[in-house]
């Protein structure tokens, strides 16, 4: 009963442990494509090196550019993050739109332009 757990269990890890595998080495494949400090030649090389060397090329690559591997992500994130945030400006501050005036008429209230009635009347304008 113990050797039948025990090997339940050996099959587990082993499984386990190749599922993270498999996980790290498309990590590592996207990183090589998506790499912009890398040449052509040297990524050809890597993806060379982690197929032929299965599991040692994996972890070669982890632990010689894990510290780029997260500076790419970094990069990778704030950029989707500045494209979105210039889409939001784009959208949001479009020629005539209600966000865009109302923007500028509270704006104008904070400064001291507009009083409270004045605002509020031009605000029910511009909401209709």
């Amino acid at each position: 009963m113990t050797g039948s757990f025990l090997n339940f269990f050996w099959t587990m890890m082993i499984i386990f442990i190749f599922v993270v595998w498999v996980f790290i080495l498309f990590r590592c494949i996207m990183d090589i494509f998506s790499s912009r400090d890398l040449n052509g030649f040297a990524k050809f090389a890597w993806l060379l090196f982690i197929f032929l060397f299965v599991f040692i090329g994996v972890f070669a690559y982890v632990i010689i550019r894990g510290s780029k591997m997260s500076q790419h992500e970094i990069a990778r994130n704030q950029e989707r993050q500045d494209q979105f945030a210039a889409y939001v400006r784009d959208v949001g501050a479009g020629d005539g739109s209600s966000s865009a005036e109302l923007t500028r008429l509270a704006a104008l209230k904070d400064s001291g332009h507009l009083s409270d009635a004045e605002f509020a009347q031009q605000k029910a304008k511009i909401l209709g």
